[in-house]
């Protein structure tokens, strides 16, 4: 086993960084300030293809599985809001690449970001102001209707949400099926019914455009139908005569391709704060002391340096074995969103304790870092459900080799031992 990242790998995160130090970290304040979308970066991340299909293409090249956690961390590193705004559309690409048919994926793929110099965004809508983590618990609905589907309801907390050119909208088909009973659809820009609600105003991630989706008897063509109509009736058929459906599909198999992701932004945060606290508390002193020397200051630094490090194996681990086809059926990707959405929330708060009164102003770039850190607990399931999820999936693998486990337990009786005590 090697830990060591390749020449290929170090050169791809070198390249990231640079971008985030040249062309985020100069506007990262303005655009946090003013909640506006950062045109300008998208329009060099395209240029440096750090966006797009040209990404895609890099990330795809990895056998190791690494050059999209890494790419997430140097990204937001640099800014969170302003990385998010550049990866958000990627949440609707994993969308359309698991639940879509080969044709659809060609076709709709591309609309996600736009070609050439032309810049698109995607929005994938799920979350209901009923239904945050809970995806089981969608109202919105879909309708076939002759040679249309119509959809109702509204989707709450979207990324690029009313202002994207391509929509992901998953939406309940028959609700007496739960999440079993729901498809994704297509729904393009400017299709009638389809509105943006409002705007959300956020304490983080603020260059991340936020908003509402609205869909009010929005007509789409069956084909868009992520898909296809032959395997959704398969799935409902499967689902109404009790039968397994098979491995996650929808929301849930997009999730697990992203949770990984989710985790190495989070560490992007958490790694920048870590950083600038080190350089700021350099050249302090406490009663006369370096701040440095004191024990109190290296053992805090010590835990937050090995929180992220922990972390972020876990994130690298988990994005290998989802590149490489090895299930997660211990739940190691949400064990890798969850350690690293929690160690990035604590870590900036610790670190905020070392320096002070100052980590409050708005001056120090801590109190950003503090305000991006909490919605990675949050969004693509809270840390309360990947715990859930963790939880569940453990007991699902023990309950499998129970047997083992209890035999191979110090001090249980087995074999002769068994007997000569009987």
């Amino acid at each position: 086993m090697d830990f060591r990242l390749t020449d290929d790998q170090l050169e791809w995160q070198q390249y990231c960084r640079t971008f985030a130090r040249d062309v985020i970290r100069p506007v990262a304040a303005k655009h946090d300030r003013e909640q506006s979308t950062p045109w300008e970066v998208l329009k060099e991340a395209r240029k440096r293809k750090l966006h797009g299909m040209e990404y895609l293409e890099k990330v795809a090249s990895d056998p190791g599985g690494l050059y999209g956690v890494i790419y997430a961390e140097e990204l937001h590193w640099g800014c969170a809001g302003i990385a998010l705004a550049i990866s958000a559309s990627s949440l609707a690409a994993a969308g359309i690449a698991a639940s879509g048919t080969p044709e659809q994926i060609g076709q709709w793929l591309p609309e996600c970001y736009g070609t050439g110099d032309e810049i698109k965004l995607a929005a994938y809508a799920v979350t209901e102001a009923g239904a945050g983590s809970d995806v089981k618990a969608l109202r919105t609905t879909a309708k076939l209707e002759g040679d249309e589907w119509v959809l109702n309801g509204t989707k709450v907390f979207i990324s690029n949400g009313g202002i994207a050119d391509v929509n992901v909208v998953v939406a309940t088909v028959d609700p007496e099926l739960g999440h079993r009973g729901q498809a994704s659809f297509i729904v393009p820009k400017d299709t009638p019914g389809l509105s943006a609600g409002k705007k959300e105003d956020k304490i983080g991630i603020r260059a991340s455009h936020t908003g509402e989706v609205v869909l009010e008897d929005c007509r789409i063509p069956t084909d868009y139908l992520l898909g296809g109509m032959d395997k959704l009736n398969a799935k409902l058929e499967r689902a109404r005569s009790g039968k397994s459906t098979g491995r996650a599909s929808g929301a849930l198999a997009t999730f697990e391709i992203t949770r990984p992701l989710v985790g190495a932004s989070a560490l992007g945060i958490a790694q920048a704060a870590y950083e600038w606290t080190l350089e700021y508390l350099d050249d302090k002193e406490e009663f006369g002391e370096p701040l440095m020397e004191s024990q109190r200051i290296q053992q805090t630094l010590a835990d937050v340096a090995t929180e992220i490090e922990a972390a972020r194996m876990l994130v690298w681990r988990a994005a290998w074995m989802g590149r490489n086809g090895i299930p997660m059926t211990a739940g190691q990707g949400s064990m890798s969103k969850l350690k690293a959405g929690d160690v990035t929330m604590w870590a900036t708060t610790t670190l905020m304790d070392l320096v002070g009164d100052y980590a409050q102003s708005t001056e120090c770039p801590l109190e950003k870092w503090f305000r991006d850190a909490k919605i990675y607990q949050i969004f693509e399931g809270t840390a309360q459900v990947q715990r859930l999820v963790v939880s569940r999936m453990q007991r699902a693998v023990y309950n499998e080799r129970r047997a083992d486990v209890l035999e191979q337990a110090p001090g249980t009786p087995t074999g002769d031992a068994v007997g000569a005590t009987a």
